[in-house]
């Protein structure tokens, strides 16, 4: 993990302004969230995914937000009268699932300090994520949480973007220290992801100058993704704008946007972020893929040799003497797949990619059941922008670590809650059928008597 720098006179005041905010922001937010627990998961999600926190220098830096706002949200939920249920879906039972045979593996792990103190992190993710399934009911709240999980990343996405720019793409993007996204690499990963909840806001603004600054702010999140310098957000970002275009409702405009957009944001990069991804083609020559083979191999000589694998961070150096085909080469999974796979074994990965497929059905449902339904034009704009940010996940994530990443668990819970909402939706009544009434034939007229 790099070094804290430490901030100069001028940053130590704005350190401190920043510390003040964001403790006036949280702890002005509690008596809201005491009101009704769906601000709770709300405000986790902000601190959550864009940890403002560490954007500071002073007392916010290590306070325990998230803990406060977990807590809070939980009391909130014991007190509010409001109905409260989890969906009932695949996708929750395939996540529960998943994690009850994680919390099977780490009773059997390799390296169990390490194991327990991960399991509790992810069971923390796990559980705000099932809150959120429960509290979260109307269609404004799954729009509000859309657009807080949104602009929480956004923010980096802006900043990295401009930073680019401005630099000339001589420096690589990176996130705050402390978190998911602090590697260069997660940050591209979790740009890759955002970017389609982005261009979802930019899709349903009907203002010309909001429009046009969502737009702006999606091409920023990209050029931020390629500041990083990473090879496999290059992958992802060339899957995910395919998926886009196949997904969006105006094709012939949004192919033109992303044939002018893709060019542009290539041209801003400079000669020594080309020759980084020209060595894509060249990985025998180079170190660090060589080091992710490595990675890889030892993860499929875990699982081989233990069936429940080795339990959460058996990536260490001890575990690399012993299952790695270069003991001295030491790299962490640099992959979802082979992260779970060494982690939790043939089993646990199985249940990882069920879970991703049935995500992925979910957004296809929600397509299904509101296709030519004007007034649910949102709700399929949503599901199919979150369906291109799996494909984001699913292909990056081939190259990173970040298998319990939050950013992923909560686009798949907007989806459930998307169904869970429409479910809900009084159903349209048939029609009456058209009564057929059978008539008697008439009989013929007699004649008239003659006189």
């Amino acid at each position: 993990m790099p070094t804290r720098i430490a901030p100069s006179r001028y940053s130590k005041v704005c350190c401190a302004v920043r510390d003040i905010i964001i403790f006036i922001i949280v702890f002005g937010s509690l008596p809201f969230i005491f009101k009704r627990p769906a601000i709770g998961v709300m405000m986790f999600a902000w601190i959550s995914l864009m940890n403002p926190h560490r954007l500071t220098y002073g007392a916010a830096y290590d306070f325990p937000f998230a803990l406060l706002l977990s807590g809070c949200t939980l009391i909130s939920m014991l007190m509010s009268k409001d109905p409260k249920s989890l969906p009932s879906n695949r996708v929750l039972v395939a996540l529960i699932i998943f994690f009850s045979w994680t919390t099977i593996t780490s009773f059997f792990a390799l390296e169990p300090d390490l194991a327990w103190k991960e399991w509790s992190r992810v069971f923390k993710t796990f559980f705000m994520v099932l809150v959120t399934l429960a509290v979260i009911r109307t269609e404004l709240d799954i729009k509000q949480l859309t657009m807080v999980i949104t602009a929480s990343l956004a923010f980096y996405g802006l900043k990295g973007g401009l930073f680019t720019i401005g630099s000339g793409g001589h420096y690589r993007v990176q996130g705050p220290e402390g978190t998911y996204i602090t590697d260069n690499n997660c940050m591209a990963l979790a740009m890759v992801q955002i970017t389609p909840l982005i261009w979802y806001h930019a899709m349903q603004e009907k203002r010309k100058w909001f429009k046009l600054g969502f737009q702006a702010l999606t091409a920023l999140t990209l050029v931020s993704a390629m500041g990083s310098y990473s090879r496999g957000a290059l992958l992802a970002t060339g899957a995910m704008l395919g998926f886009l275009w196949l997904k969006s409702r105006n094709k012939v405009a949004t192919g033109m946007v992303l044939l002018a957009l893709a060019p542009a944001v290539l041209m801003l990069m400079p000669d020594q972020w080309m020759g980084r991804m020209q060595s894509i083609d060249n990985y025998q020559e180079d170190g660090s893929a060589m080091g992710r083979i490595n990675a890889w191999t030892f993860a499929y000589n875990v699982a081989k040799s233990h069936l429940l694998g080795g339990g959460y961070i058996v990536f260490t150096f001890k575990q690399f003497q012993l299952y790695a085909p270069n003991p001295q080469d030491f790299h962490v999974a640099h992959s979802i797949y082979f992260q779970v796979l060494g982690e939790h074994g043939f089993i646990g990965l199985g249940l990882f990619l069920l879970f991703m497929v049935l995500a992925w059905r979910s957004g296809s449902r929600i397509l299904a059941a509101t296709k030519d339904k004007a007034e649910l034009k949102w709700a399929r704009d949503l599901a199919a922008m979150c369906q291109v940010s799996l494909i984001g996940y699913a292909v990056g994530g081939a190259f990173l670590s970040m298998a319990y990443y939050d950013l992923y668990y909560y686009i798949v819970a907007i989806m459930l809650l998307l169904e869970k909402w429409l479910a809900l939706q009084p159903k349209e009544a048939p029609p009456p059928p058209v009564r057929q009434v059978r008539t008697r034939p008439r009989p013929p007229l007699k004649p008239a008597p003659s006189r």
